[in-house]
């Protein structure tokens, strides 16, 4: 005789339906960051040997990350501090 599951049964099951395709994305996407990371590596890696200073790649595009104000907040404290301590 076949017994038909339950609503409990079958909600559990949804449930854990749910979790796996959850579990699967983000192990998806996590394998699409690495390789995107990767990616970025590459590039600064090309860049490198085509003679530009990568430090200051990366600290450019912070910069480019950052809203303006609080940029321009930023350099004025770095020059002020920068007066103060007598380096120009």
């Amino acid at each position: 005789m076949d017994e038909k599951p339950n609503n409990n049964q079958q909600s559990i099951q949804k449930k854990d339906d749910k979790l796996k395709s959850f579990i699967e994305r983000i192990e998806r996407l996590s394998e699409e960051k690495n390789n995107i990371n990767f990616d970025i590596k590459e590039v600064f890696s090309e860049a490198k040997s085509s003679g530009y200073d990568t430090t200051i790649m990366r600290k450019i595009l912070a910069l480019r990350k950052m809203d303006i104000d609080e940029r321009v907040e930023q350099e004025t404290l770095l020059k002020t501090y920068k007066n103060a301590l007598g380096i120009y």
